[in-house]
């Protein structure tokens, strides 16, 4: 039997509600991928310009800091990746998590939260930064039978 993790980015609480779920169903560990600089309200502010989630997301070479990096992911044969939908693709911190990580041969399976849209280019996006890992796409905004259906693709 192979060891599963479900790690997670929420920056307002949504992603992690679900993590916690998924990880129940699918009787993985849980660990939340944290920035070294949390987010406030206003860093969130899509609507606005000069907000730090914008910022970020307008730059594709943009990686946030982790809080930490001691994560032993030698030990988990399949991650559910769990985050937000932000502009369309994963926040940027969550190229700071893969590329801070070996997951070479490992299973990466991708949840997301989104208020209207779907992954668009996430797998592409997130692919590069473990590119010898197995990504794919699990479900966005997953309830009832679709999480377990996602539990059940590791």
């Amino acid at each position: 039997m192979s060891k599963k993790l479900v790690a997670f980015f929420s920056a307002s609480g949504t992603t992690a509600s679900l993590a916690s779920e998924l990880a129940k169903v699918s009787d993985s560990d849980l660990y939340e991928i944290r920035p070294e600089i949390p987010y406030t309200i206003a860093d969130l502010n899509w609507r606005n310009k000069l907000s730090r989630s914008t910022i970020e997301m307008n730059d594709p070479s943009s990686r946030p800091s982790l809080a930490d990096t001691d994560l032993n992911v030698d030990e988990y044969d399949t991650i559910y990746l769990g985050f937000p939908i932000w502009w369309y693709i994963a926040p940027t911190i969550i190229n700071t998590f893969l590329e801070s990580y070996d997951f070479s041969g490992k299973k990466i399976i991708l949840f997301a939260t989104s208020g209207r849209s779907g992954f668009g280019e996430t797998l592409e996006k997130l692919q590069v930064s473990a590119p010898d890992s197995m990504m794919i796409e699990g479900y966005v905004n997953p309830s009832g039978k679709k999480i377990i259906e996602l539990a059940n693709m590791s």
